[in-house]
């Protein structure tokens, strides 16, 4: 039958991708197995969110573990490579109510519609181990495992100030505002006062931040920003005394050598002094809830106008006690940092100062800036640097070091201090409220308090008749789901209707899928085996969030006894994003541009225009694909014209996968002519010429299936991508003979974890005598000959009259005499020279003849 010369990717994907379904081919071996003695290589990618489309961000983010799964089979891995859905959340219930459809419904067509999506691009996973974090086989699992972290004393509840989200009407956590905003919302988020549920992770601040030394497979800014958030402060901790009272209160200060430079105390406006004083003061009152308002992040606290309040009280200085300071209500202090107060030293702290200047409060110097030693500080910008101590009594004269310690020893001594540490992390507030996620499985009794459900009435479910056409929650509107009976005494009884924040459901997901028994969230045999996954991959936004708390959870669980890890992830690696240019228009002043897709764009030049009637669009920068934004490319409508191969092979070829891809028509078109000429080279396979050996030729084909396959473990896709290029011209370039038979089937092979289909139409047309495996997706990588990897032949540059003018090839080692007559009987050579004898000929071996005419 006489071979098209076209390869068909929508028939070949289609065709496969059945073979390997029927087949089984990606399912994950049982890794107890007695005669086991396979190397385990766990590959997983951040599961998404159901949101109903796939973008070319996931596909990219999935060709990249897809490539390294298959390759770790083919090198003789145990392979474990799954798949599921991030399903709770409020997208869900905001098209509930927008759309007046069940969150679950929503959630499940989506997955669906996801799945065949991602099933279209052949990606090797096992769909076995496919689950969802919505399913009450999931979430029941989780309520289990919180309920022994309750019994293990790292759960507590309690009533505190939280961020508030006014339009998703529920709480964050701090690491879930971003710039003072809600990250789903974008809301400005409020301080409000509530009863919530805390997991202790601040039990484990010091071996989390500790931990991070022992991740070297990951990004360095990613364990710098966890170390930042962990927040690890050394300093002093000492009480204030009201002037004229018994009472006072605790302070915190990284800086206790400026404390001769004090001009104020500060305290927040969540203080519990500031509580007590603006119960009888209505404008201390009013200043305090102007300052929930305001955004509550550090970095919005930081930028934002300095404002305080003077409470009219006096403390006395530790150093001297007949020195008074005014107290101040101040909006930049915040009550989950250190003790919630601080001592204001305007001359070195530029909050302080800006404060200072506003409100007229004294600023004195207590480090000289070289020559600057003045006591009356006099600039609008601090002095934060180093130097001596000046106007501070018996610490004049110190370093800054010194200083600090003589205070702290003075202040132990004395009996009125002490050095501490302090964290910038804070617990976890889980709570949230809202329908569509993990019911938290507590029941809250009158006569016995809050009672954890037992275990034998787990899962607590979701109600599925909820009503969302009341803002809040609906499960607290739910009269026969939210009232039960006691477990405890069998009286009267309510549900805890918050649920889990949905980063609890992602924070153990990854053992779930290593193991997923009925009874119990996981095997912890089953776990010491495939822990921890070898290769994580996903993007950078989750470097806090999601990273740390599933460092977290997977050491409370170690610490609990149940599992025999304590770091979920080996190695980490955050993948660029998906970028494409902008089309929009201007409405008028006041109001939004209008943004159009790329689908309805002619691009013309360095314009562009409305394909619906030629008007012109302004085309803006290389953003992140958004759907807001609209410059979102459908993968549906990329399989259909270039098909799975060639958008996986552009989406690894054009960037170094770390830094953003820049979408093109050009790069997806290129990548497709790429499969038809390695279509065309695969029907080589069998052309043996008059050549039986080809030396060059295997030398270099050896080198690229030893190169590949350090690149795509060190996820260098682009440079893998570079070696196939290569050895691609290599052959075509060579003529008929064995080892280019050779060089084309093993070609087959290299590109099989990149071009699966293209690889598996190729596979198939092989004689069987010719083939390792039924399916190329079972076939072993293929193996290196050291011998041929060492190049013994050498490319020598010709330079003739300063200027490169032609290049040979000779025995590595060559003669300089050899080379020499070489390089000046090539013919492009003996023509310039003109029968001329040189004045001097300069060989460098094995690189260089240099020829003086």
């Amino acid at each position: 039958m006489t071979r098209d010369t076209r390869f068909s990717a929508l028939a070949a994907d289609t065709r496969w991708q059945a073979a390997w379904d029927a087949d089984n081919s990606f399912a994950t071996p049982d890794i107890m197995r007695s005669d086991n003695d396979r190397p385990k290589a766990y590959i997983l990618e951040m599961f998404p969110y159901p949101s109903g489309r796939i973008h070319m961000g996931h596909v990219r983010n999935y060709a990249m573990g897809d490539v390294l799964a298959r390759f770790k089979r083919m090198t003789g891995h145990d392979v474990l490579h799954p798949m599921g859905w991030d399903a709770f959340g409020m997208p869900a219930e905001n098209a509930a109510m927008e759309k007046g459809v069940h969150p679950g419904g929503w959630t499940r067509d989506n997955i669906a519609s996801m799945r065949a999506q991602l099933k279209r691009l052949g990606l090797a996973f096992d769909w076995d181990r496919e689950l969802a974090t919505c399913e009450p086989d999931y979430y029941g699992q989780e309520q289990a495992l919180f309920l022994a972290l309750y019994e293990a004393g790292l759960v507590y509840r309690k009533e505190s100030f939280v961020n508030w989200d006014p339009i998703d009407m529920t709480v964050l956590a701090n690491e879930q505002v971003i710039d003072g905003r809600g990250w789903r919302s974008g809301a400005l988020v409020e301080k409000k006062k509530l009863s919530q549920w805390f997991l202790k992770i601040t039990d484990f601040a010091e071996e989390l931040l500790h931990g991070l030394d022992t991740l070297d497979k990951w990004p360095d800014k990613v364990r710098l920003m966890q170390e930042n958030w962990i927040g690890h402060s050394k300093g002093l901790q000492f009480s204030f005394k009201l002037t004229g009272s018994s009472d006072g209160f605790d302070v915190f200060t990284t800086r206790p050598d400026t404390l001769f430079g004090a001009s104020f105390a500060a305290i927040s406006p969540d203080h519990p002094l500031a509580a007590k004083l603006a119960a009888n003061a209505p404008q201390l009152a009013e200043f305090i809830a102007d300052c929930r308002r305001q955004g509550t992040s550090a970095e919005q606290l930081e930028t934002a106008e300095k404002r305080g309040f003077d409470t009219g009280l006096t403390v006395e200085h530790p150093l001297d006690p007949n020195w008074h300071l005014p107290v101040w209500v101040v909006n930049y202090v915040l009550m989950d940092y250190g003790t919630g107060a601080v001592f204001g030293c305007p001359a070195h702290d530029q909050r302080d100062l800006d404060l200072a200047r506003k409100y007229g409060l004294p600023v004195h110097r207590v480090i000289a800036d070289g020559d600057h030693v003045a006591q009356v500080y006099e600039s609008d910008e601090a002095y934060v640097g180093g130097g001596k101590l000046v106007n501070s009594h018996f610490l004049d004269g110190m370093s800054v070091d010194e200083a600090k310690a003589a205070v702290i020893a003075r202040a132990e001594h004395q009996g009125w201090g002490k050095g501490t540490t302090v964290w910038r992390l804070r617990d976890w507030g889980v709570s949230r409220q809202r329908y569509w996620g993990t019911p938290i499985p507590f029941i809250h009794c009158d006569a016995c308090g809050t009672v954890p459900v037992p275990s034998n009435q787990l899962p607590v479910v979701l109600p599925e008749d909820v009503d969302f056409s009341v803002p809040g929650n609906p499960l607290d509107r739910h009269a026969t789901w939210k009232h039960v009976d006691c477990p405890s005494c069998g009286g009267k009884a309510v549900r805890e209707t918050d649920t889990l924040d949905t980063f609890v459901d992602s924070s153990w997901y990854f053992l779930r899928f290593a193991s997923a028994p009925a009874d119990k969230p996981f095997d912890p045999d089953v776990i010491a085996r495939w822990l921890p996954v070898d290769q994580y991959i996903g993007g950078i936004e989750h470097a806090i969030l999601h990273l740390l708390y599933a460092r977290f959870w997977t050491r409370a669980l170690e610490r609990l006894g149940m599992i025999n890890v304590k770091e979920p992830f080996a190695s980490l690696f955050t993948q660029g994003m998906v970028t494409h240019e902008t089309y929009s228009r201007v409405q008028g002043e006041g109001l939004p541009p209008i943004f159009f897709a790329p689908t309805d764009i002619d691009r013309t030049g360095d314009g562009a225009t409305l394909k619906a009637d030629g008007s012109s669009v302004d085309v803006g920068r290389v953003i992140k694909m958004s759907k807001s934004k609209k410059n979102v490319v459908d993968p549906d409508n990329i399989l259909e014209q270039y098909g799975a191969d060639a958008a996986r092979w552009f989406m690894l070829s054009d960037s170094p996968p770390e830094r953003d891809l820049p979408w093109s028509e050009a790069g997806i078109e290129g990548a497709w002519r790429f499969v038809q000429r390695l279509w065309r080279v695969f029907g080589e396979t069998q052309n043996l010429g008059d050549s039986a050996e080809d030396k060059a030729l295997a030398r270099k084909l050896h080198q690229a299936i030893a190169g590949i396959a350090m690149d795509i473990e060190a996820l260098s896709f682009n440079k893998a991508v570079a070696k196939v290029h290569a050895l691609t011209n290599d052959i075509e370039k060579s003529k008929p003979s064995a080892t280019r038979a050779e060089a084309c089937r093993t070609l087959i092979l290299l590109v099989a974890p990149m071009m699966p289909h293209l690889a598996e139409e190729a596979w198939s047309e092989l004689p069987d005598s010719q083939r390792t495996a039924h399916l190329v997706a079972h076939a072993a990588w293929p193996v290196v000959d050291a011998a041929l990897l060492v190049d013994d032949e050498v490319t020598i540059a010709i330079q003739l009259g300063g200027k490169l003018r032609d290049t040979m090839t000779m025995a590595k080692g060559a003669d300089k005499a050899d080379v020499e007559a070489a390089a000046l009987a090539r013919p492009k050579i003996a023509e310039m020279l003109a029968g001329a004898t040189p004045k001097k000929v300069i060989v460098v071996p094995d690189r260089l003849v240099n020829i003086v005419a």
